[in-house]
C-alpha cells in the first residue's frame, strides 16, 4: 500500500512540475498542446489495447486531460474494455453524421474515448472532403486536451505506419514470445526509418519476471542499436497477472477493479517512465498536421 501511494504521488509531482503556471485570463491558448503517443506492436494478442486504456486511467487521475484514440480501424475493442456502448463513432464523423464532439465519450477513470470501428480500414477510398473533415476534427482536438493516446493496429500496414511515423513518442508492446519479439523488431525497424525527433520505448507485457522482461528489452535494444542505429527507451513492464483476462471479461480495467494487482503497478509505473520521457516540446506542426498529409488533404 506504501509503494502504491510511493508512486501516485511521484507521478503527482512530476505531472505537477512538467506543467508551467499559467493565468488563464490573460495567457492566450497556445496553437499546439498535446502530446500524442501511439502505442502499437508487432503482432495482436499482446495486450496493447488493455495497455492503453489503463494507461488512460493513470494518466488522467493525476490531473491529466487525456483522450485515447482507437485507431485500429478494423478492430477497434476499446469500447468493449470500458464496458461502453458507444452510439456512434469515427465512422460517423467520416459519413458527416455527426461532429467529433458527439462521437468522444467519457470512460471510466476520467479520460475521453474516440472509438473507432471496423471497415475504416478502407481510409484510401474516401474523398477529399471527407478526409480533411476528418483530419481537421482531430486537430482541433490537439488545442483542447493535455495527453492524446493512439491505440494503432498490429502490424506494419500503411493504416498503422500512418500514426506511428507521426506522433511524438511511440510505445511498442511486446510479449516474451519470440514471435512478438520478432515482430516488434520489425515495427522498430520501419518506423526508424523516419525517426526525426520522435522517440520510441519497449514495453514487455505479461512478463513473467521482472528479469525477463529485462532480457526481452536487452535483446531487442542490442539489435535495434547494432543495426538500427536507433536507442530504444526502456518503458519496462507489465506483469502476467491473471487479474488482466478477469478485468477483460468483468468490461472493467484493471487499474480500477484490482489497483493494486501486480498490472496496475507496472501501468502506474509506465505512466512516471512516459512522463520523463516524452518530449517536453511536441514536434514541430503538431501529430495531425502531419497526419494530413498522408491522407492527402492539402
Amino acid at each position: 500500500m506504501t509503494a502504491m501511494i510511493d508512486q501516485a504521488s511521484q507521478l503527482r509531482t512530476m505531472v505537477a512540475k512538467s506543467l508551467p503556471v499559467r493565468d488563464p485570463a490573460t495567457t492566450p491558448k497556445p496553437a499546439r498542446g498535446a502530446h500524442v503517443i501511439a502505442i502499437t506492436s508487432g503482432k495482436g494478442g499482446v495486450g496493447k489495447s488493455n495497455i492503453a486504456v489503463n494507461l488512460a486511467i493513470k494518466l488522467a487521475a493525476v490531473g491529466k486531460s487525456v483522450v485515447l484514440l482507437d485507431a485500429d480501424l478494423g478492430l477497434a475493442n476499446a469500447d468493449v474494455l470500458c464496458n461502453i456502448d458507444l452510439p456512434s463513432n469515427l465512422s460517423h464523423v467520416i459519413s458527416r453524421k455527426r461532429d467529433l464532439a458527439e462521437v468522444m465519450v467519457k470512460a471510466p477513470g476520467g479520460f475521453k474515448l474516440i472509438g473507432g470501428a471496423s471497415g475504416l480500414a478502407r481510409m484510401a477510398d474516401l474523398t477529399d472532403f471527407d478526409r480533411q473533415r476528418l483530419v481537421q476534427a482531430l486537430a482541433d482536438l490537439e488545442r483542447e486536451v493535455d495527453l492524446i493516446l493512439i491505440d494503432t493496429g498490429a502490424g506494419i500496414s500503411p493504416n498503422v505506419l500512418s500514426f506511428t511515423r507521426a506522433a511524438d513518442h511511440v510505445l511498442v508492446v511486446t510479449t516474451p514470445e519470440p514471435t512478438a519479439i520478432t515482430d516488434a523488431y520489425a515495427v522498430i525497424k520501419v518506423v526508424s526509418r523516419d525517426l526525426s525527433n520522435r522517440k520510441i520505448s519497449l514495453l514487455v507485457n505479461q512478463a513473467r519476471s521482472t528479469a525477463e522482461a529485462r532480457a526481452v528489452y536487452d535483446r531487442i535494444s542490442k539489435v535495434a542499436r547494432q543495426f538500427l542505429g536507433v536507442t530504444l527507451l526502456d518503458a519496462g513492464s507489465v506483469a502476467d497477472d491473471e487479474c488482466v483476462p478477469t478485468a477483460v471479461r468483468r468490461r472493467l480495467p484493471f487499474v480500477i477493479g484490482s489497483p493494486r494487482c501486480p498490472a496496475a503497478l507496472g501501468v502506474s509505473q509506465l505512466a512516471i517512465r512516459l512522463e520523463q520521457g516524452v518530449a517536453s516540446t511536441p514536434q514541430y506542426g503538431g501529430f495531425f498536421d502531419r497526419m494530413s498529409r498522408w491522407f492527402g488533404a492539402r
